[in-house]
């Protein structure tokens, strides 16, 4: 089974110093993508990671 038909709606994004906004990862569950975000920020990077649903508009 190859994982080209896997449902992975979570996003983590990484926001830097400029506003210029990246796509880290794609999960399955908003934990998943919440323990990638949070394992990220304890890195001490000036970087924002945060956790967006697709289709979710970013606030």
């Amino acid at each position: 089974m190859s994982d080209s038909g896997a449902v992975l709606p979570w996003l983590v994004i990484r926001q830097d110093d400029n506003g210029n906004r990246y796509r880290v990862g794609r999960y399955a569950t908003k934990d998943e993508a919440q323990k990638i975000a949070d394992s990220l920020d304890d890195h001490g990077h000036q970087q924002l990671y945060s956790v967006e649903r697709i289709g979710t508009p970013a606030l």
